[in-house]
């Protein structure tokens, strides 16, 4: 019997398993897809084998290539951008690691409260989670991002629309700042060179500006692997927990399977938590295993389908409701000169807006540019409305992007300034994860259905979006754009979360203030799906990741007699060159 079985090796997951094995507990991971242990050779960087949603290496499936992707039921024309494997998703992000939206937590009392929805809110107060935050920044680090030309760009339109600049983490009124971004920052060579040569470690370190943060990091070559650029949770945490006896006093490896889809959780007659089964995707075996405690983390979709497919209580239906994902929208313009758009880190550059979202700069590698221009909910090339109901404003055209038009882009690539417009998007029941009735089973039981009714999103999430629409059709037009147009993105779901939420009220939420469920004693979420909102609109993971490290240290002080850390210790930094020299030791 274990002591904790941790489902899933993302960003949330990841951190459990680390904090818990540190401590001496005896931890299994399960991950679905594969473990990629040696990434200069696994990772080519061509943008379609990266990120191709049926074979690419950074897919949702298994870790055969040759085997067909996992299989989801979307009703509605819709895409999910969603990774498995060791590390999950966060091994194509782009470490962008704001803090939540005060406004979003219980207690809360800001001027701008009446500015969000406070009918779903966390369960505590933001004020209790900031040590929280501060043990995951200094964990993996966290930094100012580095920055370029395109970030200037970005800020001189920011101060020109009236926006003031933010110095601080957290967010208490519309302002202009640096990303905060889980990449290590340049060292050496780093950033002052293209020669190969000089950009291998220990030459160099940190970000080389490579722009492949969307094909996984690889950077510096020959660096041990928890000192590539960014802080993927395969780079930070996850070499941090292989190795816990190497550093921690107390600690203990954690038992990493891959490849190992769960399919089952068990309980006892009084309804706790006892046991995972699991299929070996390479073999087609089963096996089961006990714990005292069980974590799922399998991401906002797969863990509501595997708490469905378990047969465990939903006597409030919120099981796979309320599923949020920002809302996306992408606003494109044209520069007048070249702001090297497609170098450095993915996103260093953002501006929030309290109670309608967040807008920050993206880098447009060809290929991911290109499916972006085309690919849209508002018709082609401003042909047809497509019903989409969305306005303009002062751009200059809007919808898909194809042709001569396209070419002309993409030609002149580093001139792109791309903005990503992220909303606070309300918890709503519609928008959820159930299982399929109308599809066929895979080999692990019935796939999960993802609804999500993007023509009847409530008005205030419609609201958010438009005026975050305008606001970065402004910053592009006084950043200097020539041309400005609006994509109208459709359903593209980058950051799913909220299917699971925690919550204040029992009738609409799965978690209580620990990440306990309710009804199943002893299991515990530890994903996006525990959200219990958007966050305000910022990036999801530093949020998932500082509530993963509370609910282990609720986990170990509940089910193992454990007193907290938080605020007593520091943590052990990922780049810390004893974790360094461990990491060495067992050739990860």
């Amino acid at each position: 019997m274990k002591d904790v079985i941790v489902i899933g090796a993302g960003g949330g997951g990841a951190v459990v398993a680390k904090e818990l094995a540190a401590r001496g507990l005896d931890v299994l991971m399960l991950e679905a897809g594969a473990a990629h242990t040696n990434p200069e050779q696994e990772f080519s960087r061509l943008e379609v084998d990266a990120n191709n949603s049926l074979s690419g290496y950074f897919r949702f499936g298994p870790a055969n290539r040759s085997k067909p992707a996992f299989r989801r039921e979307l009703p509605q024309l819709s895409a999910i951008s969603q990774v498995s494997g060791v590390g999950g998703t966060t091994q194509h992000y782009y470490g962008n690691s704001p803090r939540a939206m005060p406004g979003t937590f219980l207690g809360y009392s800001g001027s701008d409260t009446n500015a969000y929805n406070t009918n779903y809110l966390f369960p505590f107060s933001y004020k209790e989670l900031i040590p929280y935050y501060q043990w995951v920044e200094e964990t993996l680090p966290v930094q100012t991002a580095p920055m370029g030309r395109k970030e200037l760009a970005f800020f001189l339109g920011a101060e020109k629309m009236g926006l003031p600049f933010q110095n601080t983490k957290d967010i208490a009124h519309a302002a202009f700042r640096p990303q905060e971004n889980a990449i290590l920052q340049p060292r050496g060579n780093a950033g002052k060179t293209t020669d190969p040569a000089k950009l291998q470690f220990p030459l160099a370190s940190g970000c080389t500006f490579c722009g492949h943060c969307f094909q996984g990091c690889i950077i510096p070559r020959r660096a041990p692997r928890n000192l590539k650029a960014k802080r993927s949770t395969d780079n930070s945490y996850m070499p941090m927990a292989l190795t816990a006896d190497l550093w921690a006093n107390r600690g203990k490896p954690v038992t990493l399977i891959s490849d190992a889809f769960a399919t089952r959780i068990h309980t006892d007659n009084n309804s706790v938590a006892r046991a995972v089964t699991w299929r070996i995707g390479a073999t087609g075996e089963s096996a089961t295993e006990e714990a005292h405690v069980i974590v799922m983390a399998c991401g906002a979709i797969e863990t509501p389908r595997l708490w469905l497919m378990s047969g465990l209580p939903n006597p409030n239906g919120w099981v796979g409701r309320g599923l949020t994902d920002h809302f996306l929208d992408v606003i494109v313009g044209l520069m007048p000169f070249d702001i090297g758009a497609s170098k450095g880190p993915g996103s260093a550059a953002r501006a929030d807006f309290p109670g309608y979202g967040s807008i920050e700069i993206c880098s447009v590698s060809p290929a991911f540019l290109a499916a972006s221009l085309a690919n849209s909910d508002a018709g082609m090339a401003g042909l047809y409305d497509n019903a989409f109901g969305g306005s303009r404003y002062e751009a200059d055209t809007m919808g898909r992007i194809i042709g001569a038009d396209m070419k002309n882009l993409l030609a002149q690539l580093d001139h792109v300034m791309y903005l990503g417009i992220m909303t606070d998007d309300d918890v709503e029941a519609q928008n959820r994860i159930t299982l399929s009735t109308t599809q066929p089973p895979d080999e692990h039981g019935q796939i999960p259905r993802v609804e999500i009714h993007h023509r009847n999103r409530s008005e205030r999430t419609i609201r958010n979006r438009e005026y975050l629409a305008k606001q970065a059709i402004q910053l592009l037009r006084k950043a200097g754009a020539t041309t400005v147009h609006r994509i109208a993105y459709p359903p593209y779901m980058f950051h799913p979360h909220s299917t699971m939420r925690m919550g204040l009220n029992e009738a609409d939420s799965i978690l209580d203030a620990n990440a306990e469920a309710r009804w199943v004693k002893r299991l515990f979420v530890a994903d996006n799906s525990a959200l219990a909102n958007s966050l305000g609109g910022p990036n999801p993971t530093l949020t998932t990741q500082a509530l993963a490290t509370r609910t282990a240290e609720k986990i170990f002080q509940l089910y193992f007699e454990g007193e907290p850390w938080i605020n007593k210790e520091k943590p052990v930094p990922s780049i810390d060159s004893t974790v360094t020299q461990a990491v060495i030791a067992r050739n990860l």
